[in-house]
């Protein structure tokens, strides 16, 4: 049976998956579509084996998963792709209730974290599906992640816009990862040898991309609505490492996210050898 790996619909994943396509598909693995949240349930339930999933989900479930090593989605500093749209600025937001994306659990914490540790603001958090402009007549702020959050961006709806990535740089000074390549344990042992030629194989697609975003962004279908220049200074804010910085990140907003009840604890990080 091949691996079932997740593809994330969303442009910042765009680089590797056309990289590894270029490589020429392994007959070892076979490719899901999706957005964060979906994979996660998917990868959960054990109907795909690897996914590049939110953090969140492992800091969740640690002793269902292995992480890939030296692969991320993560940002040092801006990451242009998750985003808190405001009607006032985030000094006013203490005690208002923010719309949040159903897409993603990750981005989510993220922004409880920024507000409730950092700023010390009380909130109420709720989730929705509404445009950008409807959930702000609404709401005095929404959370956005993805292509969701690029293109509001790009609208210049909301007076107001935060950028998590940023934000979580300023106050830590460490990266932020806001996705791991999981692996499901139960297939990291039954199929060892596919999940090392897999993460062999990511790691070429990720230098490879490195190398190509310009030649990636002119076939890349995100180039219609962002431009081609855009979308390679996208990708150039992107880190797809997992380093010492990367995993000291990772283990502050673990432990971040255990102050707030959001995980039982913060886990230990057990990556794939």
């Amino acid at each position: 049976m091949p691996l079932t790996l997740g593809h994330i619909v969303y442009a910042n994943c765009t680089p590797i998956f056309t990289a590894l396509r270029d490589l020429g598909y392994s007959p070892d693995y076979r490719i899901v579509t999706g957005v964060p949240a979906q994979l996660n349930r998917l990868l959960a339930h054990g109907e795909i084996d690897v996914c590049p999933s939110s953090s969140i989900e492992y800091a969740t479930h640690p002793d269902r998963y292995v992480i890939l090593p030296d692969l991320s989605i993560s940002a040092v500093g801006p990451v242009k792709s998750v985003m808190l749209f405001s009607r006032v600025p985030i000094e006013q937001l203490d005690g208002a209730t923010i719309a949040m994306t159903t897409e993603s659990d990750t981005s989510v914490n993220l922004l409880k974290i920024i507000l409730g540790l950092f700023h010390r603001f009380t909130n109420r958090f709720q989730r929705t599906d509404l445009p950008l402009k409807e959930a702000l007549e609404a709401h005095p702020g929404l959370l956005l992640i993805g292509d969701k959050a690029l293109r509001g961006a790009l609208a210049g709806t909301a007076p107001h816009v935060y950028d998590l990535g940023e934000l979580w740089y300023r106050f830590t000074g460490l990266p932020f990862v806001f996705a791991l390549w999981l692996v499901r344990r139960e297939a990291a042992e039954s199929q060892r040898d596919k999940v090392v030629r897999l993460g062999a194989d990511l790691l070429k697609a990720k230098l490879i991309s490195y190398e190509s975003y310009p030649a990636i962004a002119a076939e890349a279908p995100e180039r219609n609505w962002i431009g081609e220049e855009q979308l390679v200074d996208y990708w150039r804010t992107i880190s797809y490492d997992l380093t010492p910085a990367h995993l000291d990140g990772l283990r502050l907003f673990f432990r971040h996210a255990a102050e707030l009840g959001a995980i039982a604890s913060a886990p230990e990080i057990r990556l794939f050898s």
